[in-house]
């Protein structure tokens, strides 16, 4: 966790901490040793040692969030818990997207952080106010949003603000507690800030809502009557997004959102979240051959594996399982796929001489279904390799019913797909 006066933002916001800030060349303080580097040459200047450390703390968060924020990040102030919450501003820009397709114009954007989807709503000429309860926060917003006109900073709490005169609401509860050993996720709806029964109040009320939770929320925590969708950004699943009367599209009540280096691609369904349906048998199985397809993370959450099995002609190896074969190799935005070499048991001592016989150098293990930690699995597989080992190899390590599997698999292209899409993690 910073000290309290690496987040403090008062030194940087006067007129000797801002032009200091924006004089660090982008980029000054991306390492551990360019950020020594600034704040020994800093402090050489005869700069204060409270000044040097917030500048040097500011810097090297805007280099952390150039991957999620873009060029924006070079001129944004923040704080290290509102970068973790922030929402990407391809995603941001989404949900934008959402409240002018309604055609909505004010919106209320309630626990803003640092105003990264307000300031999404405001380049696309919403007229935005921004509700922030914490002060530090609230400033870092300020300065963020201050290229807008049509954007405006109000630090006050988002449960006890007027909304009358707002078209629509946007939230982003608080889903993370600070400590004195740094910050950590909740995961109780009702712990957020504001609770996700305020949100349900809203819309109760008549409001249009939207808010964006984490991706992990539960299917029986979703509210009834609103629009779930899961999103994932280069495989990373960034966020659970409700959307709440117009803002909710007809016939949609879950939706898997994949943004990846070919655009974006959808999986939908107009039905709540089915657990027991591979189960019933309302879902193909059949035996691990062919191709084996690894889902996107938002399509597992959003419950849509078997739609997604779906348009490949596919079936579970197992209906506890999220991964599926195909006797056929068929290009899909919603998983990505694996040619079947062979399955084996798991079984360490003849997965280890397997690896030996066969000079594996590099193996890359995935898991479902196993309590294995792969990293650790990795070293003792390849223990009795020897120098000489070169070759790359992949394991699935998983269940088909009462067994455990080890499945060995080969990365497969498909059209439009590069050799780095295809590498396993």
């Amino acid at each position: 966790m910073p000290s309290p006066a690496a987040e403090n933002l008062a030194p940087v916001l006067s007129p000797e901490g801002f032009a200091l800030l924006n004089s660090v060349p982008e980029g000054g303080a991306a390492t551990d040793a360019a950020a020594l580097e600034l704040n020994l040459r800093l402090r050489r200047e005869g700069h204060s040692p409270e000044l040097v450390t917030a500048v040097v703390h500011q810097a090297r968060l805007r280099a952390r969030a150039a991957e999620k924020l873009g060029p924006f990040a070079a001129h944004m102030l923040l704080t290290r818990a509102g970068l973790e919450q922030a929402t990407r501003l391809n995603v941001a820009a989404l949900h934008a997207r959402r409240f002018v397709d309604a055609g909505f114009r004010g919106i209320a954007d309630l626990g803003c952080g640092l105003g990264s989807d307000a300031m999404a709503m405001a380049a696309l000429e919403l007229d935005v106010t921004a509700v922030e309860l914490d002060e530090t926060t609230a400033a870092a917003a300020t300065v963020n949003l201050m290229p807008w006109r049509n954007a405006r900073v109000v630090n006050a709490d988002a449960t006890s603000f007027d909304l009358s005169g707002f078209d629509a609401v946007w939230l982003d509860p608080a889903r993370r507690t600070t400590s004195s050993s740094g910050t950590s996720r909740l995961f109780d709806p009702e712990a957020f800030s504001p609770p996700l029964s305020f949100v349900e109040s809203l819309a109760d009320a008549g409001k249009a809502v939207g808010v964006k939770l984490g991706p992990g929320i539960p299917h029986e925590a979703l509210p009834a009557g609103c629009e779930a969708q899961w999103v994932s950004v280069g495989g990373d699943v960034t966020e659970a997004a409700l959307w709440f009367g117009p803002l909710a599209r007809p016939g949609v009540r879950r939706a898997a959102l994949v943004i990846g280096a070919h655009g974006s691609a959808e999986l939908t369904s107009p039905d709540d979240y089915d657990a027991g349906a591979s189960i019933r048998g309302d879902v193909p199985v059949g035996d691990a051959s062919g191709f084996l397809y690894e889902p996107d993370g938002a399509v597992i959450r959003a419950g849509l594996v078997a739609e997604a099995l779906d348009l490949v002609g596919g079936h579970l190896i197992d209906p506890h399982i999220a991964y599926f074969c195909a006797p056929e190799l068929v290009a899909t935005p919603f998983a990505r796929a694996y040619r079947v070499l062979n399955v084996r048991p798991y079984n360490v001592k003849a997965l280890r001489a397997w690896a030996k016989a066969e000079k594996i150098g590099v193996l890359d293990i995935k898991k479902r279904g196993l309590d294995v930690t792969p990293e650790e699995l990795r070293k003792v597989l390849l223990a009795g390799s020897g120098k000489s080992a070169r070759k790359k190899a992949t394991l699935v390590l998983t269940r088909i019913g009462d067994a455990r599997v080890a499945i060995e698999v080969a990365p497969s292209l498909v059209a439009g797909d590069t050799p780095e899409d295809t590498g396993s993690s």
